[in-house]
């Protein structure tokens, strides 16, 4: 799952940042896979994302805040807290994950966007403009379709969607945990204190599950935490401040298009035309959820 962040920079904006923000979704888009081969069970998969990742985390924080004066007391909690969201969003995300199909947990893993904008508009106390209203409507339609497809093909499927929207909630929480966070510290700052607090949760919930948490296979660890959290958060960090929040909403539509395709070929998980009506619903969705300002960390962050 993407980080749901935007900062505005004026000025021309390099090459290189519209192909890291596609390759750091096409490398997100992997991480599901990795799950579903790992040896491990989906949570510890989870832990062992974090886990790999710290180090280098740690390491781009520490450069990050070289010559800083510490945190705030405040924003210690505010990183910590958002972790525990954290957790327990990939904690969900995995789960789902390994019981539906690949383009139906990116899609619902993403649904943050949409509630992100619902909270604004709460928050902000005024009614949905007719392109926030055609999201929302969107998004629910096109939820009903795939959940009802779920449903169809095989009843754990449809546990598998209902797991990966509860994770797109907890990712929800774990936004507005950071957007008062990033006033006064940078993004990796944030991401290494969040991945440190998700750590013990994520190796407590898998434990309570009897998960294995120990891999005999290495590689698919190893691989989703690069994709995941080095090489996809890294790109994002660096490409979203280049873009317009409609921009990278669009760019988001090529997660779940690589991972149904992955799911096709590994997994022979077809994609019928209605189920590609619901994804194009959800997917469209997405993107105006993103393009609205009602879900704009910044603004979210004066108002709350």
């Amino acid at each position: 799952m993407g980080i749901a962040t935007h900062e505005e920079t004026e000025g021309k904006v390099p090459a290189l940042a519209f192909a890291a923000l596609l390759a750091g979704n096409a490398a997100l888009a992997i991480g599901p896979w990795f799950v579903r081969v790992a040896d491990s069970g989906p949570v510890a998969a989870g832990f062992w994302r974090l886990l790999i990742a710290l180090p280098l985390l740690l390491a781009f924080a520490w450069h990050e805040r070289k010559g800083a004066p510490p945190l705030p007391r405040r924003v210690l909690w505010l990183a910590l807290g958002a972790g525990v969201f954290f957790a327990l969003d990939l904690a969900s995300w995995h789960v789902g994950i390994e019981r539906t199909r690949l383009g139906n947990a990116t899609l619902f893993g993403n649904s943050g966007s949409v509630l992100l904008m619902a909270w604004g508009l709460f928050l902000l106390r005024r009614l949905p403009t007719t392109k926030e209203a055609i999201a929302v409507a969107a998004a629910l339609g096109g939820a009903a379709i795939l959940l009802g497809r779920s449903l169809e093909i095989d009843p754990r499927f449809l546990v598998g969607d209902l797991f990966c929207i509860l994770a797109g909630l907890l990712y929800t929480f774990y936004i507005l945990g950071l957007q008062r966070a990033r006033m006064q510290a940078g993004n990796w700052t944030l991401l290494a204190i969040a991945s440190a607090a998700g750590i013990p949760v994520l190796l407590a919930i898998a434990l309570a599950l009897g998960e294995p948490v120990l891999p005999q296979i290495w590689w698919p660890n190893i691989g989703l935490a690069l994709s995941s959290q080095i090489v996809g958060q890294g790109c994002l960090v660096y490409a979203l401040r280049y873009f317009a929040p409609l921009i990278v909403g669009m760019t988001l539509l090529t997660q779940p298009a690589i991972a149904a395709v992955i799911g096709w070929f590994a997994f022979r998980e077809a994609v019928l035309p209605l189920d590609a009506l619901g994804m194009a619903l959800v997917g469209g969705a997405l993107v105006l959820a993103r393009s609205s300002r009602a879900g704009d960390p910044a603004r979210l962050a004066k108002i709350s």
